[in-house]
């Protein structure tokens, strides 16, 4: 046996007679542990905005009018949707509406070179960190809020939790983990070239967030 291996052996040996005592359990507790959700909503938006995203209040059944506008301002010809049956209807003047109920390969040309928005329904937010919490499914897969370049979100405001670990604990994560969750935060960025952050390199340069209260999902 070489030396090394000898050591190797000699180290592994010690670790294995080692005590293993239980870690004590961390401290989940943020700052905004006290807040009213109001203030939530608040911290949401002010973290949203700051990280260029766009924030708009719909209100009660009023989504379906902030989107049109939203398309409209941003000149949205083709919006790509979710397969959520009767999720939303074409209107005069509006975009083209393009349903992601087909294989990838199938919609790839489409969704790469003509969708100019995908439109996605968030399960949740988290307030302290200004994030979107978007489940990815067959209904509903991330190539709709990676892809486009303008990515709008519909999220329910009664949906918004004050940090991540009541998330994890509201949402019943641990015991159905989902295969895939997506975590939003603004538009794209990269701080890769000279270290400077830049917006819009990769992904969709626009993020618009419509707050509603009505159950999408």
């Amino acid at each position: 046996m070489t030396a090394a291996h000898s050591a190797r052996a000699s180290i592994l040996a010690r670790l294995r007679q080692g005590q293993v005592s239980p870690l004590p359990a961390p401290t989940l507790d943020t700052w905004t542990s006290q807040l009213d959700q109001a203030e939530y909503l608040h911290s949401l938006e002010t973290q949203l905005t700051a990280a260029h995203a766009e924030v708009l209040h719909a209100g009660p059944q009023g989504w379906r009018l902030a989107l049109e506008q939203v398309c409209a301002r941003y000149g949205i010809r083709q919006l790509m949707l979710p397969d959520m049956p009767g999720l939303l209807s074409a209107w005069e003047g509006g975009p083209a509406l393009q349903t992601f109920d087909q294989p990838m390969e199938a919609l790839k040309d489409s969704l790469f070179d003509q969708v100019d928005a995908g439109l996605t329904l968030a399960t949740c937010a988290i307030a302290d960190t200004g994030t979107l919490v978007i489940l990815s499914s067959p209904a509903q897969p991330r190539s709709l809020s990676l892809v486009p370049p303008v990515h709008i979100c519909l999220l329910d405001a009664r949906r918004l939790y004050p940090d991540m670990p009541t998330a994890l604990a509201e949402e019943r994560w641990a015991a159905a983990m989902p295969t895939n969750l997506i975590f939003v935060s603004g538009p794209s960025k990269t701080a890769d070239i000279q270290q400077t952050l830049a917006y819009g390199a990769h992904g969709p340069k626009s993020l618009v967030v419509i707050l509603t209260e009505e159950d999408l999902l």
